[in-house]
């Protein structure tokens, strides 16, 4: 009997308390009704759940738990969820909260639940790259066909239950917003089984991911936009809470703005923060972001190095009307931006994808008109299409059509188009919204139904025939008058004609990876999230979130590329070849560093250094990808490079890597000066799946002595990663 139990069980006597605890007037008189609840269904033998199926994957944690053995004696929250929600998304602060208030050893857990909604959500890879990008830090099981949902007749994500430390059931909560209540759930318990001695200390086998997460230049980068005429591409590097503007031709990073920890402020770019930034939009020295988890829309201003806040308050808002001057205006998750023109001068209104409320917001830069709407003044955040309701509803008037999770966002202004194209993302679909009247229309993908949101798949073919999974980011390219789609769930970049509504498969195989492969055809992306276009419709860059990187596609030679961040982080590599900046660029802390006996030269030799790189058996260097290496001297000792960081590139370990170095005909330091060479490779399975980065350093002590000589000194050096 007991393996049958599920929520349904408690449902009477959990709404009889509910309606209870709306009549108590004070704090004290609903925490006594739920420690009178809590001690009333412990007597009940008929509510113990059953455990978690063997043989299923765990992440955070060293081994499996168990119900009857780890989580015995503990007050255990169950959240059941799927990491593309974005109601599952807003509860994470709270538990993140939760669980600073009522540590393991208080004797309360929490218990990730994962159960997909998509195909893709069922891969143990991506869920363990969602926990890093959302920073779960309690232990999460791939309960992929959903047997524990199905057992407790789950109904909707985000569903919480409390369970007793015999694994009983003692309360569920559905949906988002139910922090306080939770809180006085969890307290209750915990209070009620402390006072019997029920509760056990014992401390479990957490391992948290984020923990073994390699050093890299970008972390789970969401979006990107690019200015042709500036030639800046903005990333926003996600992961690492920031923005970074780089030279679209070069690769050259021009600023960091914010990073690498969460935070909310406005001011200079050393002093600004955000908090997982999403949709990035630049034009000229102006970028537009879409500040997710702070619930914020910025502005950077380039010229300026400033940052400040347009719209919302700094709290997930749950206002579907808006109307309110920017920064008073309450807002959920904006997840895109792009510029627009509304009743108005050009670009007076940014378009934000409001994911959380399932809209299309406005906030206007200038005075403007929404179509068929009255007039906003500059400043103003307000609902343009959307009724709120999560579907997949097309309806020629704006307010009364629905979307589902909207995460991408392009604009098309002119005619014949002159619509904004909407990734909707949950319902698997790409929409238009007409600039002229509002009306929402169907494009590609998605169901007829529009209560539906499980029509998703991956199939090439014409309007609703064609099948999309959870689309991200959308492009528009005039020029050719394409749109171009980021397929995540799908690992895809797909391209549609709107004219014929025909869509299909640009690059891509369908299956998560990494390789740049020979053409568009074998390359292999992981999730990504942002696309944008560039030089006349030729270029395509794409943020492949889960490969941390930026990926350039050529629609004229149809190749794959990577674009290459040139940046001086303490978690990243200097640029290559030649001669850099005069200070040493600086290592991750999991750089390996070997110091070296000194070595006798005189000066005006050339002291050369020969490499030997050894990678771990199964791999090889990841294409395209920036591996280098950097010889620079030790602060003081500048003398010895001309006062230069000499760089270059290595794209090939099976022969020693050479970096001569000519030394002064005068020792301008004296003493004993010292040389660091240090090396970058990024590597990856011969899969093409996995790929890392490592670096090492090696500091050579110098011993100049005697008169200016000729000829040179060679040092032999090896190193295995």
């Amino acid at each position: 009997m007991a393996s049958r139990c599920s929520l349904s069980a408690i449902f009477t006597v959990q709404s009889e308390l509910d309606c209870a605890l709306e009549e108590a007037t004070t704090q004290q008189e609903r925490e006594e009704l739920v420690f009178e609840y809590v001690k009333r269904l412990d007597a009940r033998d008929d509510l113990k759940i059953p455990d978690f199926q063997t043989g299923l994957e765990w992440l955070n944690t060293e081994a499996p738990l168990s119900l009857n053995e780890e989580l015995a004696g503990k007050v255990v929250l169950l959240d059941f969820f799927t990491y593309c929600c974005i109601n599952c998304m807003h509860i994470l602060p709270d538990l993140h909260r939760f669980e600073k208030k009522h540590s393991v050893k208080d004797g309360l857990v929490v218990v990730g639940v994962h159960s997909a909604k998509f195909p893709n959500e069922k891969v143990i890879d991506n869920i363990r790259s969602a926990v890093l990008r959302y920073d779960i830090c309690h232990p999460v099981v791939n309960d992929g066909e959903a047997l524990l949902w199905h057992q407790l007749e789950v109904s909707c994500w985000p569903t919480l239950v409390l369970l007793g430390p015999r694994g009983n059931l003692l309360f569920s909560v559905v949906g988002e917003g139910h922090a306080d209540k939770l809180a006085l759930f969890a307290g209750a318990a915990l209070r009620y089984y402390r006072e019997r001695g029920q509760l056990k200390e014992h401390e479990l086998g957490i391992k948290l991911l984020r923990d073994s997460l390699p050093a890299g230049v970008l972390s789970f980068p969401g979006k990107v936009a690019v200015d042709d005429v500036s030639k800046r591409l903005v990333v926003a590097d996600t992961g690492h809470h920031r923005v970074l503007v780089a030279s679209s031709s070069t690769g050259q990073l021009l600023h960091i703005i914010g990073g690498p920890d969460s935070g909310r402020k406005d001011g200079t770019f050393s002093e600004a923060s955000f908090n997982s930034p999403q949709g990035v939009a630049v034009k000229g020295d102006l970028v537009y972001v879409a500040d997710t988890e702070n619930h914020l829309i910025r502005k950077i201003d380039l010229l300026e190095k400033s940052v400040s806040t347009l719209a919302g308050v700094g709290t997930q808002g749950t206002d579907k009307e808006g109307g309110a001057p920017g920064p008073k205006q309450p807002i959920s998750s904006p997840w895109d931006v792009t510029l627009g023109t509304a009743g108005g001068p050009e670009d007076n209104v940014l378009w934000i994808a409001m994911a959380g409320t399932h809209q299309i917001w406005a906030l206007f830069l200038a005075d403007g008109k929404l179509p068929k709407g009255s007039e906003s003044k500059a400043g103003t955040c307000v609902r343009w299409a959307g009724s709120g309701s999560e579907e997949n509803r097309n309806n020629s008037y704006p307010h009364r059509a629905a979307f589902a999770q909207p995460s991408g966002l392009a604009v098309a202004p002119h005619e014949p188009w002159s619509c904004l194209f909407v990734a909707d993302s949950e319902s698997s679909s790409v929409r238009t919204l007409a600039l002229k009247d509002g009306a929402v229309k169907a494009l590609v993908g998605g169901e007829r139904d529009p209560m539906n949101l499980f029509a998703f798949g991956d199939v090439d073919g014409k309007g609703v025939d064609a099948k999309l999974q959870h689309p991200l980011g959308v492009a528009w390219t005039p020029e050719q008058s394409l749109l171009y789609v980021a397929d995540s769930y799908n690992h895809k970049i797909k391209v549609v004609d709107p004219k014929t509504k025909e869509c299909s498969t640009l690059a891509g195989t369908g299956e998560a990876g990494n390789s740049l492969g020979p053409d568009f055809t074998q390359s292999c992306f992981n999730e990504p999230g942002g696309i944008c276009a560039s030089g006349g419709g030729r270029l395509l860059y794409v943020a492949d979130t889960n490969n941390h990187q930026i990926k350039v596609l050529d629609l004229a030679s149809n190749t794959v590329s990577l674009f290459a961040i040139s940046v001086d982080l303490p978690d990243s590599a200097p640029s290559g070849p030649g001669s850099g900046p005069t200070q040493a660029p600086k290592l991750p802390k999991s750089a390996a560093r070997i110091e070296l006996p000194p070595v006798s030269v005189s000066a005006g030799q050339t002291l050369t250094f020969s490499l030997t790189l050894t990678l771990p058996e199964g791999t090889k260097l990841t294409e395209g990808a920036p591996s280098c290496w950097a010889l620079s001297a030790e602060a003081g000792d500048q003398w010895l490079l001309g006062g230069a960081v000499v760089t270059g590139d290595i794209v090939d370990v099976s022969q020693p890597v050479v970096v001569p170095a000519r030394l002064p005909e005068s020792n301008g330091g004296g003493g004993e000066p010292v040389l660091t060479l240090s090396v970058w490779l990024y590597y990856c399975a011969q899969s093409g799946k996995t790929c890392t980065m490592k670096a090492a350093a090696f500091t050579q002590p110098l011993r100049i002595d005697g008169a200016p000589a000729e000829g040179g000194v060679a040092v032999s050096l090896a190193h295995k990663f």
